[in-house]
Order: C-alpha cells, then sequence, then structure tokens
C-alpha cells in the first residue's frame, strides 16, 4: 500500500535545463480506479484543463474488482487469482442507503490513511459532485483484501433513488434482469435486488455492518428481519424432484447443514449528532434490537438480558465506547464535519472510526 517507486536517481540529469520526469501516480492494492472525468467542460478533479489533458497526467490505474458488476452479474475470474487454497480469511460486508458512508468505513477497515500523501483509497467516496447530483457512488459490490487477511465487500447502496432511476426502462420495466422469465417493473426489481444483496452478504460473510442514518431509522433492521426470513425459508428445488424418501432425506440434511451458517450483524447508526450520543440512548436501542431479533437466527450482542436503564440510572462517568468495547451489535458515530473537528466529547469521527476498526 505504499507509493510508487520513486524515479532512479541520475534520471534526467543530463543537461543542467533539463527537469526530472514527474513520478508516477501512487497506487494501492486492489484499489478502484478514479471516476472518470466528466466530457463536458469545465473544472474536474485534475484541477484544470480538459479531460484529455486529466488523462494524459494519468498512468493506467489497477483494474476495478468488482464481484457483481452494475449489470448484476458476479465475476470471479478477476478475483480467484488473489484468493489461496487456504480459508483462513476474515469477510467482512456493509449495506445500507445512499450516503451514510459505507466506502468510508470500509476504507478505515481496509487500514487507509487519508493523511498520508501518495496513497488513494481502496473505494471510491463520495465527492461534492456526486453529492450536488445525489448520485450514488458503487454499483454491485466491490472486493479488496487487506494484508491482514481480511475480505472487504462494499456493497451499492439499498432504498437509492439513483440506482432505480439507472436501472429504468422507458415503459417503467427493469434493464437488469434480476429474476429469470418475464421482466420485472423497475421498482419492483430495485427492491429484489436489496434483498438479495442482503441474502448473499449474510451467507459468505463472518461480519456484516448494517449501516444506517441517525438513531431513529429503523428501515435497515427491517430489511435484514426479511433477509432472515427468506434465507432459512427458501427450500432447495431439487428436493421436489427427489424420486426416494432416502434422497429427499439426505439432499434435506445437506441442506440444514448448509443453512446453518449466517452472518453476525453489527448495526451502525452514522450521521448522529451530539444529543444522541447518550449512554442511556444506547442501551435502550440495544433493547430494541434485541427484542427486534430475538426470534431471528442473526447473532445479535451477548445472550444476557440487558438491564433496564435510564437516563437518572446510568453513571454520568459512564460513556458509549464503555457501552461498546466488548460487543458488535451496535456502534454510533458521530457526524463527520468538513474540518474532522472535534464536536462531542466521544472524539471525531475518525477517531470513532478507528474505534470501529478496533472492535470489529
Amino acid at each position: 500500500m505504499a507509493a510508487g517507486p520513486s524515479p532512479p536517481a541520475g534520471v534526467g540529469d543530463r543537461g543542467s535545463s533539463s527537469h526530472p520526469p514527474p513520478p508516477p501516480p501512487p497506487k494501492i492494492l486492489l484499489a478502484k480506479p478514479p471516476l472518470p472525468p466528466p466530457s463536458s467542460s469545465g473544472a474536474d478533479d485534475d484541477g484544470g484543463g480538459g479531460a484529455g489533458a486529466g488523462r494524459s497526467r494519468q498512468a493506467p490505474q489497477p483494474d476495478s474488482l468488482s464481484l457483481v458488476s452494475d449489470a448484476w452479474e458476479i465475476h470471479t475470474d478477476k478475483i480467484l487469482p488473489y484468493l489461496t487454497e487456504n480459508n483462513d480469511f476474515m469477510v467482512i460486508g456493509v449495506i445500507g442507503p445512499t450516503g451514510v458512508g459505507k466506502s468510508t468505513i470500509m476504507n478505515e477497515l481496509y487500514g487507509y490513511d487519508g493523511s498520508s500523501p501518495g496513497m488513494l483509497p481502496p473505494f471510491a467516496t463520495q465527492t461534492e459532485e456526486i453529492k450536488a447530483t445525489a448520485k450514488h457512488c458503487t454499483t454491485g459490490i466491490d472486493i479488496r483484501i487487506s494484508n491482514e487477511r481480511v475480505i472487504l465487500l462494499d456493497t451499492q447502496a439499498v432504498f437509492s433513488p439513483s440506482i432505480l432511476i439507472d436501472m429504468m426502462k422507458p415503459d417503467g420495466s427493469s434493464a437488469i434482469p434480476v429474476l429469470s422469465g418475464d421482466p420485472l417493473s423497475a421498482d419492483l426489481a430495485h427492491e429484489f435486488m436489496g434483498i438479495q444483496l442482503g441474502v448473499f452478504l449474510a451467507s459468505v460473510c463472518n461480519i456484516l455492518l448494517v449501516v444506517s442514518e441517525g438513531i431513529n431509522d429503523l428501515t435497515m433492521w427491517d430489511l435484514m428481519l426479511t433477509v432472515d426470513l427468506l434465507k432459512h425459508n427458501i427450500p432447495d428445488p431439487s428436493l421436489l424432484t427427489s424420486s426416494t424418501t432416502q434422497d429427499k432425506e439426505n439432499r434435506n440434511d445437506n441442506q440444514s447443514s448448509n443453512e446453518d451458517y449466517i452472518a453476525d450483524l453489527c448495526f451502525v447508526h452514522a450521521r448522529l449528532r451530539e444529543q444522541d450520543f447518550s449512554p442511556s440512548k444506547l442501551v435502550f436501542l440495544r433493547r430494541i434490537l434485541e427484542k427486534q431479533f430475538g426470534s431471528s437466527s442473526f447473532s445479535i450482542g451477548s445472550s444476557n438480558a440487558t438491564p433496564q436503564v435510564s437516563d437518572s440510572s446510568v453513571p454520568s462517568s459512564m460513556k458509549v465506547e464503555d457501552l461498546s468495547s466488548n460487543r458488535q451489535d451496535i456502534f454510533l458515530l458521530p457526524l463527520r464535519t468538513p474540518d474532522h473537528s472535534t464536536t462531542i466529547e466521544f472524539g471525531t469521527c475518525s477517531s470513532m472510526l478507528g474505534m470501529l476498526r478496533d472492535q470489529v
């Protein structure tokens, strides 16, 4: 993940008036290439000049490693060379709506340090232009592998209006074949994609980060309950065509063993204000969470019952991080300020992202 090699000493020193060539652009292992410059005239990310000038200053970038493309197709040919027969990997995925900081969280888990010169983020994050146009940043599923043997899966947003617009044909049908058979309406296919994404991540991840905005947005909770319902109640079609009872029993045993595994969930509530960082609110939120997922197969927090807690019963010295230090069920992140200044007593968004990385 270090910056590219510096040019050898002595290159470009043949004449006193010559200037050394510019160093090659920085690269990072498995990094996603930057978005292409806009075709229209105007300012771009390279700072002045047209798109051609911007491209002329850029060396070839590493290919984007997408496990699932924007056309909802799985591609494994680029991924397999980076994997081995050793299964000693931890897989961490993320799911959530647009603009809640999913890619930023995954960059932190990767170990990306934005303050270091010559480093490209492994996952692209929203720019001001993307925010202004209300567009999404990630499409499909992007995969990166850190030097700590952690496989990170960054995913496209769920409940995203811009994704819905992109996949909608003029007649209102979906341009992406989410299911076989007759084409679906775009809004129905878009809803299916969110559920399919959740089922896939719950099946392959060790830890799945479920990110939502604010303390009161529980739509992601409802989505994960739907994911749990579908993951464990979709029958194996081969069971319907088995010729003997013994075949049915064997296939049923195999299916049950495959369905035993499901990812551990960590609910991340991001972009919170200072008044949301109350230990009593966190404990109350945890109680609701454990009640909501009590009958699900997801592992949420510990098995111990959460005690009744109110503002008056919480010691004034207790902090939010004290309640989250030994559990992975809920994590709170403050609103990120442009100057990264400390807006709450628990620290900045960057410092609490580091706490999340240590906890996970």
